[in-house]
């Protein structure tokens, strides 16, 4: 049996984990107004489960890129996949602080093989003019997820509970191993149901005409040796909080700032993540597009995350100015994370460029574990800061943007293979 385009089918299952991996780590922020009710939880215990859940992830960045690089994209998706499904089921026997901390430290470690996963898994099945596209496709899950999730949870919350509810969306994960392994049976150079032509056109213009596992790679001293690895780590410290800020706030922030309730907070909350899936595909699409029209993979990455910076930074100033209502509030949300998926999908393509094998995947593991950091600096300041005001926490990732965007231009002179 022979698949036609087998590389889209693969990163196809990668979206749709991701989207599983988005829909249970949402359930708790969404259900939280119930959760604190019945259990006497408060802001401050959800900003630290949220940073316990963050400091794993950090640590489960790095130590699932090894690990992919390790065992391969195949097996390091279904022990990723395995032990973020059944921390989410164990959610449900929560009782207070420690506990959920320690079901959600387990959920950070299992989620963050995802990300290194799906740019090494990229960097094996597709062609560099197709990568950008193809992480684009995988980052739509984070934002279909997002989109699904609030919804989702809200009617599954009414129906069972909380409790009942985690359990559910946890069994989503299991379930999704089994045509993973079905399907993704080995590499391009050795996939059974790959056809000839498809072969032919990845391994002629990917990294190796062999597997990139067989290649010991660079050492992370050597990979940090070179300027252009730290545009990828500085760039996603400033710009990784953008996306987190409202993933892990943005159901709270509807809850102070207007009231809302489970119910509510799952009518509304989807709405900023449509515009991320289309910012996922869009930019993926607009630096495969200027390739294609001659530019450089260099002048296609910078001019990509140049557009998306533009509109993040412009919706952020926008959330200051004019969200006087939550449904204003979320559609202008919706913009910024337009820019963000715009922008994130070519840095976390960089890698890629200028790296092959299993350096990849180290490369996007620090990276991720690097922004992460960022990021529970962030978490630490919101329940502090909110309780006065958002604005001042709106304006510190407002200027983040140019930060971000500016490391990229200065740390990488030209983005290119250098290993």
């Amino acid at each position: 049996m022979k698949i036609k385009g087998l590389r889209w089918v693969i990163i196809g299952l990668i979206c749709l984990a991701t989207v599983i991996n988005y829909i249970d780590r949402s359930a708790l922020g969404i259900m939280w107004p119930s959760i604190s009710e019945d259990l006497g939880m408060s802001k401050s215990d959800y900003a630290m489960i949220l940073n316990i859940f963050m400091i794993a992830y950090a640590i489960g960045q790095s130590a699932s890129g090894k690990m992919f690089d390790k065992i391969g994209t195949r097996l390091g998706f279904v022990v990723s996949i395995t032990v973020w499904g059944l921390a989410t089921i164990l959610h449900a026997m929560a009782r207070g602080l420690l506990s959920f901390g320690i079901f959600r430290a387990l959920l950070g470690l299992g989620e963050a093989g995802n990300w290194p996963g799906a740019v090494k898994s990229n960097a094996e099945w597709f062609p560099l003019k197709e990568r950008a596209m193809a992480q684009g496709i995988f980052n739509s899950g984070a934002s279909l997820g997002s989109v699904v999730a609030p919804p989702l949870i809200a009617l599954l919350w009414a129906a069972f509970g909380w409790k009942t509810t985690f359990i559910i969306v946890g069994a989503l994960g299991l379930l999704w191993v089994i045509p993973w392994l079905l399907i993704n049976k080995a590499l391009p150079a050795q996939h059974p149901w790959i056809t000839e032509e498809e072969k032919e056109h990845i391994l002629e213009t990917t990294e190796e005409k062999e597997t990139t596992e067989t290649s010991p790679g660079l050492g992370m001293k050597q990979i940090l040796g070179h300027r252009e690895a730290w545009a990828v780590l500085v760039s996603r410290f400033f710009v990784e909080p953008i996306w987190w800020l409202f993933v892990g706030w943005m159901p709270i922030y509807l809850a102070d700032q207007y009231g809302f309730n489970v119910k509510e907070i799952g009518f509304f909350a989807w709405v900023p993540y449509v515009g991320a899936a289309l910012g996922s595909l869009s930019g993926g699409y607009y630096a495969g597009w200027r390739m294609r029209l001659g530019d450089s993979v260099d002048k296609a990455r910078k001019k990509t995350i140049s557009v998306g910076g533009v509109i993040m930074f412009a919706g952020l100033l926008a959330t200051i100015f004019f969200a006087n209502t939550a449904l204003i509030f979320v559609i202008i949300v919706a913009f910024v994370l337009y820019g963000f998926q715009f922008v994130i999908s070519n840095i976390q393509t960089i890698p890629s460029d200028l790296f092959s094998g299993p350096s990849v995947g180290s490369l996007a593991g620090l990276g991720g574990s690097v922004g992460v950091f960022s990021v529970i600096i962030m978490n630490f300041l919101v329940p502090v800061i909110s309780a006065y005001s958002y604005v001042p926490i709106f304006v510190m990732i407002a200027v983040f943007v140019p930060l971000g965007v500016g490391s990229v231009f200065w740390l990488a002179k030209e983005i290119k293979p250098i290993g």
